[in-house]
């Protein structure tokens, strides 16, 4: 009897930046990507196997609206017992009118159902790649501001909120591109931020430079899960990347990742886009997976990128 271990090679799906995936009770994987105009939402058995899974365009917004074009970064999340889908948009114009819009959806399959609009959330700077933190029974809404700054183009930031669409009280300055290697690619930018609980933390990565360099790289957070999340003092940043472009392995620009588990949850992977060569087309951005490990301190180790020709074992658990 064969013994011999099934293996992939990256990328899982190509020409799909920003990767979002949930890995939700029914045992499910959903995955969203940027498609610009409109979102689509694919849900799979496998993490392998996204690209070949069951898939719906569920959104398509009227033509000339505020939040008509530049779809970006969708994120699927299921809070109190319904779906939402968290995305970027703005009115086809420049920078100032982007905002981070809600859709949500009460059926058990989001694949089903009807999505409402539940609108553009209140963030007091225009801003981009939201997402959502649950944390002893409260959600924060973390994203990408931007706006009028001398230094720099976007930085993370925090906010409570009152319900998946209502953001309340202040929002309070998490990182900004201070450091060198977040500064590369002719603007200074902190985006994409996601988090990852364990260990008693909460690491909160997020990706810097960018999204057209090759040196779009992971930068990390790390707070103590008992602290206030939205003092900024309870968050210590790393000053170097913690995953970062490999040019032994020919694989560039990594960033705006997002975290799940293997069908069996005994392995934690990373969701996350690269590019293929320096200065390639960011059209060209495809979605990777790899499993991580954890140092002995405590934090994630998430290695390097491996090259397309190196095979991989698939996710365990997975048929």
């Amino acid at each position: 009897m064969s013994t011999k271990t099934k293996t992939f090679c990256n990328p899982i799906v190509a020409n799909a930046a920003d990767p979002w995936v949930l890995k939700h009770t029914d045992g499910s994987y959903y995955f969203m990507a940027t498609r610009s105009g409109c979102l689509e939402l694919i849900q799979s058995s496998s993490l392998t196997g996204l690209v070949w899974g069951r898939k719906k365009t569920i959104w398509t917004p009227e033509p000339g609206g505020p939040y008509s074009c530049n779809l970006w970064a969708p994120e699927i999340h299921y809070l109190n017992h319904k779906w939402y889908i968290y995305y970027t948009a703005n009115d086809g114009g420049g920078d100032e009118s982007r905002r981070i819009c809600v859709l949500e959806n009460e059926n058990a399959d989001p694949l089903e159902g009807e999505w409402s609009w539940k609108g553009a959330l209140g963030t007091p700077v225009p801003g981009l790649d939201g997402t959502v933190m649950s944390l002893r029974n409260e959600l924060y809404f973390l994203y990408a501001g931007y706006g009028n700054f001398p230094d720099y183009g976007s930085a993370i930031y925090i906010a409570q909120m009152a319900n998946p669409w209502t953001l309340i009280g202040e929002h309070h300055l998490l990182t900004a591109p201070t450091l060198p290697w977040e500064k590369q690619g002719g603007m200074a930018i902190n985006e994409g931020p996601v988090t990852l609980h364990r260990n008693g933390r909460i690491f909160l990565v997020y990706s810097a430079s960018t999204t057209w360099s090759e040196d779009y790289a992971l930068g990390m957070l790390t707070m103590n899960e008992d602290a206030d999340p939205l003092d900024p003092s309870s968050w210590q940043k790393s000053m170097q990347p913690v995953f970062r472009k490999s040019v032994e392995n020919g694989v560039y620009a990594t960033g705006h990742n997002s975290f799940t588990k293997s069908p069996d949850d005994q392995e934690d992977w990373i969701v996350f886009h690269a590019l293929p060569s320096p200065g390639s087309d960011t059209s060209l951005r495809s979605t990777r997976i790899q499993k991580f490990g954890w140092n002995p301190d405590g934090t994630p180790d998430f290695g390097v990128p491996w090259s397309d020709t190196h095979y991989l074992p698939v996710p365990s658990g997975e048929e």
